[in-house]
């Protein structure tokens, strides 16, 4: 355990003192090729701790949990005869019945605080 307290109390702030960083902006034009030698190491390390937070810590951008996952590309096609007077389109990725609504938009609204719900298409006779 000493050698963690030696790196952590006593190497990495005499490193950090060690940084010519300048006390104003335009101080970094100022800086010589040894200054940036000195700097790029620290910035490659901060750069690339923060990128691997974000990619550990960052949420699941996928919007389809599970449809068609076999499919490069999920397309539905239907006959627009075929529809009846209303039919609900989903648009959660949630529904059992998908591409038709089937109200899984409510418990993944509760859920994630979203306010999706449902295409709907309706024929109206004049």
């Amino acid at each position: 355990m000493q050698p963690v307290a030696h790196i952590v109390k006593v190497s990495i702030p005499n490193y950090l003192v060690d940084l010519p960083i300048p006390s104003t902006l335009g101080g970094w034009f100022y800086l010589g090729i040894k200054d940036w030698g000195k700097l790029i190491p620290f910035f490659a390390f901060v750069g690339g701790s923060s990128y691997a937070a974000y990619k550990l810590l960052k949420p699941n951008s996928t919007i389809n949990p599970s449809i068609k996952k076999d499919s490069s590309k999920v397309v539905d096609c239907l006959n627009i005869e075929d529809l009846g007077e209303q039919t609900a389109f989903c648009r959660c990725w949630r529904s059992k019945k998908f591409p038709l609504c089937d109200g899984a938009h409510g418990p993944h609204n509760k859920e994630t605080g979203d306010n999706v719900g449902p295409l709907v298409l309706s024929k109206k006779s004049k």
